[in-house]
């Protein structure tokens, strides 16, 4: 690429340069100061490419939002002609519709606002459930949303035996493991069934497969509270799976997500690089690369 550079931020910085080698483009680094009131200031790396792709996935999103507003208006005050986000984890996605009058519709207006300061968006695996396109929630010709499942499957053909069990833990799952499976050489998969009354109160039914003393891979695109997962690993066992294992794309495992699933009997966790996090295993520079490469 001609005339672009990344920049990343601080808790994201390794995939930031991960993205850049793979773009053959040099890496700088945002300084942020955080004064005593919470308040942010922001300096980009001078004189700027005259594109700038910036590298940060919104966990945690509230504060790296208004960080990348500042980031945005300063790389095009510095002159900046074409501004990319490369953001493998888009918050915001989930709440698609007012479910209760008043209610914000967060995927529009957050979508609304990303468009409004970048020229692309480029995320992975976007909680979309009841729209086709990323495009309809992030109104720019080029709002990409990618898919880790490939790399995923790869991962899993790699590292795991043939006669492993793919289960994810609930309907919105199934287009995740089906696609893992596929990408893994035709493994077995199955869907469980999810019931939720609260953010930490679910329950599910298991699909009518062979447990016995197979290994039980739990696949899905985020893990949160990692209750469900939890949930479905502890059944499994119960069903005679002789082990559990969890593989996401975005491993965001907040409070004690991660002793809930150990409690279960999950062995192995892993995840992509989108969420950094000690589950990491699954580098996605090349994913992100190939998609910046495709913006004119």
């Amino acid at each position: 690429m001609n005339n672009a550079q990344v920049i990343g931020f601080g808790e994201y910085a390794a995939q930031g340069k991960r993205l850049a080698t793979a773009l053959g483009i040099p890496f700088a680094e945002a300084q942020i100061h955080r004064f005593p009131d919470g308040e942010r200031k922001l300096r980009l790396p001078t004189p700027l490419a005259a594109h700038v792709i910036f590298c940060r996935s919104l966990n945690d999103p509230d504060h790296k939002l208004i960080e990348l507003l500042l980031a945005a208006g300063s790389a095009r005050d510095n002159g900046a002609k074409q501004l990319t986000l490369v953001t493998p984890y888009l918050a915001y996605m989930r709440q698609d519709i007012a479910f209760h009058p008043g209610e914000a519709v967060s995927q529009r207006i957050i979508g609304a606002l990303l468009a409004q300061i970048f020229d692309a968006v480029i995320t992975v695996d976007a909680h979309l459930h009841r729209i086709d396109h990323l495009s309809q929630a992030i109104p720019l010709p080029h709002a990409i949303n990618l898919s880790a499942t490939r790399a995923m499957g790869e991962f899993l053909a790699r590292e795991c035996p043939r006669d492993i069990l793919l289960l994810g833990p609930d309907g919105e799952s199934e287009q995740w493991v089906a696609a893992v499976a596929e990408a893994a050489g035709g493994l077995d998969f199955g869907v469980a069934t999810k019931t939720r009354r609260g953010d930490r109160d679910v329950s599910i039914d298991m699909p009518a497969l062979a447990f016995q003393r197979r290994e039980v891979i739990l696949v899905d695109d985020v893990a949160s509270t990692g209750r469900t997962l939890a949930l479905a690993a502890r059944q499994a066992m119960d069903a005679g799976a002789s082990a559990a294992h969890c593989l996401v794309t975005h491993g965001l495992f907040v409070g004690d997500a991660l002793v809930q699933l150990k409690k279960a009997g999950v062995d192995k966790v892993w995840s992509t690089d989108s969420v950094s996090h000690p589950s990491n295993r699954i580098e996605l520079a090349s994913l992100l690369a190939e998609a910046v490469q495709k913006i004119p």
